[in-house]
């Protein structure tokens, strides 16, 4: 399990690269599965030494080769990003459960996209979640079937409840992080109780934190949610069901 762990570092950085295409090109209604990368500023193709994750962001020096307009550094943070989150995945969740391990490094994949997404343009594609959807129960029907309902009625619930909160207060939430509740659901089961409690208090705190450092002006900011779903689901997939456990055996015991 340990030994894997660089293996999906390493392979995490190259998703990694791929979500940064996706998550730049499906907001604009480009195709991300076709046609070479360009340099945003000046059009140029690519070259694939000049497209190895990290690597050659560093050797650029942040900066197109023909160019010289700077490249954001998002795109390196994206690639370790996901990095570290397939790495963590598998030293947490090992490989006992091969179905258990794929769900998790996929759900990773769905997660950090969809940050990116609603960082930079507000907005969760549908399509991306749709497409999270259907992984999640095709890898679920095959590796542990059995566990379909549960992850259905979470699915529910978890939407259900965003949904509550998005009618209550339309500004505060959008119908993209109640269909990214949902999709949760699919992925964590049951997690996705601690999942949603912690994305909701990250929330609250961040919220209330830009508040006290802007004032009344912070109310006319928007602050997407996508985020800390993505947080609170990465923790939900690691430890959610022991959280609930925890909490169940002290408070329900």
């Amino acid at each position: 399990m340990t030994a894997l762990a660089p293996i999906a570092f390493v392979g995490g950085m190259f998703f990694g690269s791929f979500a940064g295409v996706v998550a730049h090109r499906l907001p604009r209604g480009e195709s991300f599965v076709g046609g070479r990368s360009r340099c945003d500023h000046c059009g140029t193709t690519i070259a694939a030494y000049d497209n190895i994750p990290v690597l050659s962001w560093l050797a650029l020096r942040g900066r197109c080769r023909h160019c010289g307009a700077p490249i954001p550094g998002r795109y390196p943070l994206t690639e370790l990003g996901m990095a570290a989150a397939f790495a963590l995945t598998v030293l947490v969740l090992g490989t006992g459960d091969p179905g258990e391990l794929v769900l998790g490094l996929v759900l990773c994949a769905l997660l950090v996209t969809v940050t990116i997404t609603d960082l930079e343009r507000r907005i969760i594609p549908n399509a991306l979640l749709a497409a999270g959807a259907v992984a999640a129960l095709g890898i679920v029907a095959l590796s542990d079937p059995a566990s379909l309902p549960e992850r259905l009625i979470a699915a529910a619930g978890a939407g259900g409840f965003l949904l509550a909160v998005a009618l209550a207060y339309p500004r505060g939430m959008g119908m993209g992080d109640v269909k990214l509740a949902a999709v949760l659901g699919l992925f964590l089961g049951r997690a996705v109780a601690p999942a949603l409690l912690i994305a909701v208090l990250v929330g609250a705190l961040a919220g209330l934190a830009i508040i006290a450092a802007h004032g009344s002006e912070a109310r006319k900011r928007a602050i997407p949610f996508g985020p800390y779903l993505a947080l609170g689901g990465f923790t939900g997939l690691l430890w959610g069901n022991e959280i609930l456990d925890w909490y169940l055996a002290t408070f329900a015991g």
